[in-house]
Parts: structure tokens; sequence; C-alpha cells
């Protein structure tokens, strides 16, 4: 598992609520965002997300690691664009 993409994939489905939608802007399957969103709970573990057929929210760990995922993937961003 890359750690970047599993926490890419963990923002995203956070931010747009979905699996699918998630899927779908990162331009992969939603069977390859679940899986890692479930490598990253594992290699982490701790469950980050409460799923139902309907609902998807995040538990307190997962509020607190998408707090701090959201600074490093900004960061990372920040610091390549700054090279350019």
């Amino acid at each position: 598992m890359d750690r970047f993409d599993a926490m890419q994939a963990f923002a995203r489905v956070v931010d747009t609520g979905s699996f699918t939608k998630a899927a779908e802007t990162l331009h992969v399957s939603r069977t390859s965002v679940t899986q890692l969103v479930q490598q990253l709970e594992a290699r982490l573990r701790v469950r980050l997300l409460n799923r139902t057929t309907r609902k998807l929210n995040l538990t307190a760990d997962g509020a607190a690691y998408y707090e701090r995922v959201v600074r490093l993937l900004a960061e990372l961003d920040d610091a390549e664009t700054s090279l350019s």
C-alpha cells in the first residue's frame, strides 16, 4: 500500500462523503478506494469511518487523522508547486 495514495483516498472520501464520488474524482475504481481506506485502517489499527449502506461518518480517530492528513497533503502540494 502506498501511504500517500491511501491518505489521499481517505481525504477524498471524507470530502465527497462517498467512496463512489471519491473514486470518480481520483479516476480509479470504487473498489480501489475502498481497499486503500481498508488498508490504511489496518495499518493504523483504528477504524476511521463508520459505514452503512446509506451513510458515512467519521469516527473520533478518523476526524483527528483527517485534520492532520489535510494539512500534510496541502504542505506536500505547496512544496511541489514552489519548485515550478
